[in-house]
């Protein structure tokens, strides 16, 4: 078989060994990733905030992963992840890094076997995809409303909305792909990313709606570490004119009207049943995170609504029966929690990625999964679901047999984190840490702080015990398990300030 891409000597081994031995046939694999999509905003992970029929639809009619985690919550990083299956550190994408389009990665493996590859909508690594039979990508962030969009022909502004846009093409796709090929699609939507722009059928539906609050909206803090008081991404007070889509005085211009637009306000006047008021303190706070949400559960929900035309495209098409279909969002996303908005830290809402398949004949419909999860693991996924070996350099591992509702004996029990962009947007700083089914214990490693949850007794992390000298045991063994981690996968470099405990071998002397 032709070799469609250059893919280096180890690689070239890997496809001549295996590219024969795939089976004749094989799924269809549809993955469908927002940006930015709390798991807690959908109804199968028990939101309190928003309904998701279609989200729901297909956890109904497949499996919800309960614990699945990013390696490092920030958006170009987890995509360099989720193709290469390695982590940031070796993928060459621990902050906004450009991608280097000359390594491996999962959809050359894929195209090579025979697949037909595309990526459509949101790609944000900086360079242009390889791998992909087609492609057709928002530069940067892209927009909302009429966005533009760069493919290998040239740049091309499609009128409309984006998440209808990319659903749009995601259909062609399927629909004009070779009928002798099996497909492998990545459909990334930019939505509900800031500064969450909602069309005005889905805005019209939480208009003045009154969202929950949640029970850690006014977090002050304490037993935490400097990083959460330190960091930019307070809903009271960090989010924007811009965010809360307030109109600035008509005289304003150029700079000046950016500048009021980029500052976040210490009052708002708004006008209800004919009456203006004058919003201050405690209302004003409150009204911020109504604003916030209400635009951004509005993306959601046009989100849920394209995720649904796709379920039922495949229905029709004949396809649903030899299509696995996930729905992922490249990481967690804080919704008022902590009084944050944004991700980048290791806390639950941050770290946890939703994790929705359906793959008929194969899974268990309304089946649960509370294995722990890395989305280093979506790569040897694809390429498992479709009969073929995983890479010795891949560093997660196939998620097919826990789809199939098994558990290997030697399965993780726990996982490892590590984010870089310090100060970076939103001054959050740079950490790594381990998470176990029970425990999390995180290190804010240039400040020498650390951070311990106990999970099961404490689940909103409120309760920082690393001080606490009954859990010192525990705190030696999460230390050493850390380090462990971090000696297997390779992240031994100069920033590993933070010491192992004795007897952790690898990583230097005890401090």
């Amino acid at each position: 078989m032709r070799t469609l891409f250059p893919l280096g000597g180890l690689a070239s081994l890997w496809l001549a060994a295996t590219v024969l031995a795939a089976p004749a046939s094989r799924p269809n694999i549809l993955f469908i990733m927002t940006d930015d999509h709390a798991a807690h905003a959908i109804g199968a992970y028990g939101s309190r905030v928003n309904q998701t029929p279609q989200l729901d639809r297909l956890a109904r009619e497949g499996m919800r992963l309960d614990r699945c985690f990013a390696t490092n919550s920030i958006c170009t990083p987890s995509r360099a992840t989720i193709l290469t299956g390695k982590y940031s550190h070796l993928n060459g994408v621990p902050v906004f890094n450009r991608f280097d389009g000359a390594q491996p990665n999962v959809a050359k493996y894929l195209q090579a076997a025979g697949y037909y590859t595309g990526m459509l909508g949101k790609w944000h690594l900086g360079s242009r995809p390889t791998g992909f039979d087609q492609w057709s990508i928002l530069p940067g962030q892209g927009a909302y409303f009429d966005p533009a969009f760069f493919t290998p022909e040239g740049r091309k502004v499609i009128k409309g909305y984006a998440t209808d846009i990319i659903t749009d093409l995601a259909i062609d796709f399927m629909k004009n792909r070779p009928a002798d090929r099996p497909f492998f699609l990545m459909c990334h939507h930019k939505a509900p990313h800031r500064p969450w722009e909602p069309d005005a059928k889905h805005q019209a539906m939480f208009a003045g709606k009154n969202i929950p609050e949640p029970e850690t909206l006014h977090d002050n803090y304490a037993t935490r570490s400097d990083a959460i008081r330190e960091c930019t991404q307070k809903v009271f007070q960090d989010l924007t004119r811009r965010d809360l889509k307030l109109e600035p005085p008509a005289e304003l211009k150029g700079p000046a009207r950016q500048a009021w637009l980029s500052t976040a306000p210490k009052e708002v006047e708004i006008e209800e049943n004919g009456k203006k008021t004058v919003l201050t303190g405690d209302a004003l706070n409150r009204w911020k995170y109504q604003r916030y949400l209400q635009d951004y559960l509005a993306c959601v929900q046009s989100v849920d609504d394209n995720v649904g035309r796709l379920l039922d495209w495949l229905d029709a098409a004949g396809l649903r029966e030899n299509t696995l279909v996930i729905y992922t969002s490249d990481q967690g996303f804080f919704l008022g929690d902590h009084g944050l908005f944004d991700k980048r830290f290791m806390y639950e809402e941050s770290l946890r990625m939703p994790f929705l398949v359906r793959w008929p004949g194969v899974i268990k419909p309304g089946s649960v999964q509370d294995a722990l999860a890395i989305n280093p693991d979506f790569a040897p996924t694809f390429l498992d679901a479709a009969g073929l070996p995983v890479p010795d350099d891949m560093q997660g591992r196939s998620l097919v047999a826990l789809f199939k509702g098994q558990r290997p004996a030697d399965w993780r029990e726990s996982i490892y984190y590590r984010y870089y962009h310090d100060p970076g947007h939103h001054n959050t700083r740079a950490h790594y840490g381990v998470r176990t089914a029970t425990h999390k214990l995180i290190c804010f490693w240039k400040t020498d702080q650390w951070e311990l949850y106990d999970l099961g007794r404490d689940p909103a992390e409120l309760h920082n015990l690393y001080a606490d000298p009954a859990q010192q045991p525990l705190v030696a063994k999460l230390k050493a398990e850390l380090f462990r981690l971090k000696k297997e996968l390779k992240d031994e470099d100069q920033f590993a300030h933070a010491q192992p405990p004795p007897g952790v071998d690898g990583m230097g002397p005890p401090p």
